[in-house]
């Protein structure tokens, strides 16, 4: 009597992609954090700077990289709509790990900041994953699916800071750099085996112009108020990175291992991030996206002011946790109601227009942290940030009218 053999389903592909990318998150995201809760100590060694000057190029350094990207990404968008994400993903990884590494090897500021700069130009691989989950995932399914890949890059920025500053405290900061590279060497060659595209090109000559691409959307004043909000959340977020060693410095009494607490401060939020934000992505999408961002906002306002009178480092480390939560309803949720109200079609510009407004906030942040922290101290850095996340509240709660008015339709 023959035995009737049950195959396993097979996976489907947009999970197996999910997978695979997660992890590629992970390493994009812990290799690049690596080196930033040391970049303002890395530039001290590099010379001679005041207080002043030191935040200066310590702001510099780390904007330069998202003025670039700001520049170049609607670039790279067109050209993943005509040729595919994976190529994308495998031209980032390539051009970062490479970048990465020879950042361990500069003598001056000024290779540190051209380095940095063109960074930039090999930006994009994250938010070519999300347009690669976004157009494959079913539509129901999008809210879950985003919210477990940023899990990914959110988790591996969590351990970044603290294994970055674990190895900068104990072998100096330019092996940090070379590890980096060496991380997103293995990005490369995961996406390379591993990620698997169904790409229907479009010939460059069929792809519609940027203002008819608006024209053709659902709720087109939705998409551009998420680039907007994109923004202020970035510029918010990065407001206090550069110079975030410094202040812990500062708390630290300039005394102790200060590379290895500034690693673990800067992972904080992402343990938080790391377990909220699937579950604000199912959420969101049973009750709405816009109203896990708009809960999100106030949250962070509440939590960035009490930042402004901290005295220890403990006092920091427990806000910056909470600070995480606030994350996990913010870029997840923006992610999510483009892949919902955008075609597929134009995913990757879609996508790539966000990028460009996500790093001109990580343009404007850290030079807005570096300038009050020099005129008013670190403390008004939070305060400042608390004010931005309130402008960005009355922002999302007037660009989403359009979808609150749709639901009320529907009932």
């Amino acid at each position: 009597m023959e035995q009737t053999v049950t195959k396993r389903p097979r996976r489907p592909e947009w999970r197996q992609n999910l997978f695979i990318l997660w992890f590629g998150c992970f390493m994009a995201g812990m290799g690049f954090s690596l080196v930033l809760p040391f970049m303002s100590l890395y530039i001290d060694t590099l010379g001679k700077f005041s207080t002043l000057q030191l935040n200066f190029w310590s702001g510099l350094t780390y904007s330069s990289t998202y003025l670039v990207t700001a520049v170049i990404s609607p670039w790279w968008g067109q050209l993943a709509d005509q040729k595919g994400r994976k190529l994308m993903l495998l031209r980032a990884s390539a051009g970062m790990a490479i970048v990465l590494a020879a950042m361990g090897l500069v003598s001056n500021v000024y290779e540190l900041i051209a380095l940095r700069a063109l960074q930039g130009v090999f930006s994009g691989f994250i938010s070519n994953a999300n347009a690669l989950i976004a157009t494959s995932a079913p539509r129901e399914k999008s809210g879950q699916a985003l919210g477990t890949l940023t899990t990914g890059s959110v988790s591996g920025m969590m351990l970044g800071p603290l294994l970055g500053g674990t190895i900068a405290g104990s072998f100096g900061y330019r092996l940090t750099f070379f590890i980096t590279g060496g991380l997103l060497a293995t990005v490369f060659f995961l996406c390379l085996f591993f990620v698997h595209e169904t790409f229907t090109p479009v010939e460059k000559a069929k792809q519609l112009p940027a203002k008819q691409i608006f024209h053709e959307l659902k709720f087109p004043h939705v998409i551009i108020g998420m680039f907007i909000t994109t923004m202020i959340i970035q510029a918010a977020n990065n407001s206090i990175s550069p110079i975030l060693s410094l202040f812990v410095r500062q708390l630290m009494h300039y005394h102790g291992n200060v590379a290895l607490v500034s690693g673990i401060i800067a992972s904080l939020p992402g343990i938080a991030t790391l377990f909220a934000a699937p579950q604000f992505g199912k959420l969101g999408d049973r009750i709405g996206t816009e109203r896990i961002l708009i809960v999100g906002l106030i949250f962070a306002m509440c939590v960035y002011i009490p930042q402004t009178f901290v005295r220890n480092v403990w006092q920091l480390g427990a806000l910056r946790l909470l600070v995480g939560i606030s994350d996990a309803a913010l870029l997840p949720a923006v992610q999510t109601l483009l892949a919902k109200y955008s075609p597929h079609t134009v995913a990757g510009r879609i996508f790539s227009y966000n990028q460009s407004f996500q790093s001109m906030g990580q343009v404007v942040g850290p030079l807005l942290g570096s300038s009050i922290s020099g005129a008013f101290g670190y403390g008004g850095v939070f305060l400042s940030t608390s004010i931005l996340e309130f402008v960005n509240l009355i922002w999302v709660w007037r660009s989403t009218g359009p979808l609150r008015l749709a639901r009320k339709q529907k009932k």
